[in-house]
Parts: C-alpha cells; sequence; structure tokens
C-alpha cells in the first residue's frame, strides 16, 4: 500500500456573496475531487489545537502527526532547517519577510501602510539582491541574514529571546505603528531596512515594470531550535516532502523525510501543479518511497491577496492538474493506495489571513471504494458528522493504525 496526502494550503474559507453564497471550494470546478468524494470518507478535522495561533506552521505539523503543542516551536526555526541555517541551542531564528510599505513622502515610518507581505510575490533572485543591500549595512556577529525563497528570508539572532510578533500577513492594509517589534534594536532594523530599499536601483526598475517594490523586511516567526521526532521511526513509511516553501521542507528535514525539488514550483498561483504530481508518482512507484506529502501554496497566498477569483483559479488548478494526474499515474501503477486531501487551514477571502476553524478531508482508498458523499467542500463534509478533534490523529487513519 502507498500512502500521499495532498495538502491545498488555506483553500477552506468562508461563504462569499460574490460567489453566490458558496465558499471557493464549493463554486469552484473540482469535478475529480467531486468524483473521489462520492468513494472516500470526507469529515471535518480540528487541526489547530486550541489556545494556539493559526498558522501553516502548527497545521503542516498537525497533518503530518505531530502534535503541536508538544512539538511546536516557531515558524523560522523549520525554515531554517529548510536553508541549512546552522542554529545553535541559544539561537533564536525569525522570519524576514521582504515586504511592501507605502511610500508617502514625509510620513512617519510608524504611520505608513503595509500593502503586500509577498511583495508582488517578489522572485527569489531579486529578493538576494536586496537582501544582500541589507545585510551589508545591518548584518553583524550578533544578527545574521539568510536567503530563503521568493520573499520569505530568515535572521538568527545570537543568545536572543523569544518575543511576540506580529505576522505581516495579519495587518495587510493597516499603519504599521502598533505591529513593530517591542524590541529597540529589531525595531531600528526595520525602519532601517526601508530607507536602504526604498532608494535601492532594484526597486526603481521594478516600479518601472508595475510591480510593487520590496522595500522593507519584516520579522516575525520567532522560536528555538525544532526537535521533531522521526518520520520513519513514528510510522514505518519512508516519506517524501514535494514543497516550494522553506516551511515545509524544514519540517521534512526535522522529520528525517527526503525533499523533491520540483523545477517550476514557486509557492504561486502559477506553479509547477503537474511537477508535483509526476513527483509524487514517481517517488511512490519507482524510487521506493511509502509516503508522499504534496503541499501546494495557491489558495492560501490568493486568501492573503483578497482575491476569491483567483482562490477558485487555484483549487480549479490543484483538482485538473494535481488530482487528475496524481490518480491516473497512481492507478496506472496498479498498486493500492490511499490518499488524504485537505487544507491546512483556512485563509477566508474576507479577513486575508489564517483562522482555526475546521476544514474538510476526503480520505480515499483505491482498493475500498465506499458510499460517501457527493461534492467535496466545507458544507458537504460537515453534515457527514464525522469530525477528528485532533488534527495530528488523521494521519493515523491514513495509515490505517
Amino acid at each position: 500500500m502507498k500512502y500521499v496526502i495532498v495538502l491545498g494550503d488555506g483553500m477552506a474559507d468562508e461563504p462569499l456573496e460574490e460567489l453566490g453564497g458558496l465558499t471557493p471550494l464549493a463554486y469552484a470546478g473540482t469535478a475529480h475531487l467531486d468524483a473521489l468524494s462520492a468513494v472516500s470518507e470526507t469529515g471535518m478535522v480540528h487541526t489547530i489545537p486550541d489556545g494556539m495561533k493559526p498558522g501553516s506552521d502548527t497545521a503542516n505539523l498537525s497533518v503530518l502527526g505531530y502534535d503541536p503543542a508538544r512539538y511546536y516551536s516557531g515558524r523560522s526555526p523549520l525554515e531554517a532547517l529548510s536553508i541549512g541555517v546552522p542554529m545553535k541551542d541559544t539561537d533564536i531564528a525569525l522570519r524576514c519577510n521582504i515586504v511592501t510599505l507605502s511610500g508617502e513622502e514625509g510620513v512617519p515610518f510608524a504611520e505608513r501602510t503595509i500593502i503586500d507581505h509577498s511583495a508582488d510575490e517578489i522572485s527569489t533572485a531579486d529578493a538576494a539582491v536586496l537582501l544582500e543591500a541589507v545585510k551589508r549595512e545591518l548584518e553583524n556577529d550578533t544578527y545574521r541574514f539568510y536567503v530563503g525563497t521568493s520573499y520569505r528570508h530568515c535572521v538568527i539572532w545570537d543568545h536572543g529571546t523569544v518575543m511576540e510578533l506580529t505576522p505581516p500577513h495579519d495587518v495587510l492594509g493597516q499603519a504599521i505603528g502598533a505591529y513593530l517589534p517591542k524590541d529597540r534594536m529589531f525595531c531600528e532594523m526595520m525602519k532601517k531596512s526601508y530607507e536602504i530599499l526604498s532608494r535601492h536601483p532594484l526597486n526603481a526598475e521594478r516600479i518601472r515594470q508595475g510591480l510593487r517594490p520590496a522595500n522593507c523586511c519584516w520579522f516575525w516567526g520567532a522560536g528555538t531550535r525544532p526537535m521533531l521526532s522521526d518520520f520513519m521511526a513514528e510510522h514505518g513509511k519512508k516519506g517524501v516532502m514535494i514543497s516550494a516553501v522553506d516551511l515545509l521542507k524544514g519540517i521534512a528535514v526535522g522529520a528525517g523525510m527526503d525533499n523533491i525539488e520540483v523545477g517550476g514550483a514557486n509557492g504561486g498561483l502559477h506553479t509547477n501543479y503537474e511537477g508535483k504530481a509526476a513527483a509524487a508518482v514517481k517517488a511512490l512507484t519507482q524510487d521506493g518511497y511509502d509516503f508522499a506529502y504534496i503541499h501546494i501554496e495557491a489558495p492560501d497566498e490568493m486568501g492573503h491577496q483578497g482575491s476569491a477569483e483567483k482562490k477558485v483559479q487555484a483549487i480549479e488548478y490543484i483538482d485538473s492538474r494535481v488530482i487528475k494526474p496524481l490518480k491516473e499515474g497512481l492507478d496506472g501503477a496498479g498498486e493500492p493506495y490511499r490518499m488524504l486531501v485537505l487544507p491546512d487551514h483556512p485563509t477566508p477571502v474576507r479577513v486575508r489571513t489564517h483562522t482555526g476553524s475546521d476544514v474538510p478531508y476526503l480520505l480515499y482508498d483505491s482498493s475500498r471504494p465506499i458510499p460517501g458523499g457527493t461534492l467535496y467542500n466545507e458544507d458537504a463534509a460537515s453534515k457527514t458528522g464525522i469530525r477528528v478533534e485532533k488534527g495530528h490523529m488523521l494521519i493515523r487513519r491514513l495509515f490505517e493504525e
């Protein structure tokens, strides 16, 4: 038996008036997911432990079988694992987003507005150029900067302390003053990064191209070095991660899973969906892996952008460009398999950030199709009456443990 999880990041949502009172998942054309739903177990799962902040870090740990209440030590340390950053026990890792702040003349830094947490989904190449300019002026023996992917980067603070910091996607469209770090040095580094990046020639070129300037570093997600148990030892399955984002790659490193790099996979709406499906099929049918985790970031990013239209498009791409070829490839191999499809958390278009509500899951067994629902969406899944209270236990249903 082979096993696969397809994780549509932030795919769940709320009913939207502009979609006729449907969620993006219910509105989207998902013929392949709906066909699977008709012969699968469907239900709801609570991925975020009560009292913990909803995020892709806690939620994906939960989906992979790691209780966030036990294993979570901060978001950025997991990303640092992916980048290959050496962390001492006394280090604190922080996420360093390169964001877009408003650029009005004469407005104090604290009164500027955060426009875009991803600076128009800046390329890694452009971000590396900008981060190098920041490093030249701000890096020292205490604060070290590391390039990640797209807008997502890392700072290691020697002998630092974990502090409360606000994710930039939580305060889009708001003045930043109330959300700046309480730590004086990090607040000053953010302000200085704005001065450095605002005058950088690359940002002048981006503006000429109609792109938003990537003009400030935003620090958040502080935490200590993570200590995850080995996935193979826990479940007896050799696993592989297929994702474009450092957070998921870092979780895989911490869990002793392998990472597969897929060309053209970028964490955005126009990622290499087919390449991810093909990589999973090959890993499971040719390369000796028992379990594959396909993570697709696009629905989450479109939720943060507040675009119902693009979120629907992302979901339809997952259905037609991941689920369809993945099922065809695994069916063609002839070996039985079990497939779990779900979001990690909702990212409602209305609020443009994460929430901790239950999410719908679909569990398909190619060797034992069962009469299930007729559609895959939040409402249909909730009406089955099946609910998994502890998200980290769901993987045991996948593995029939």
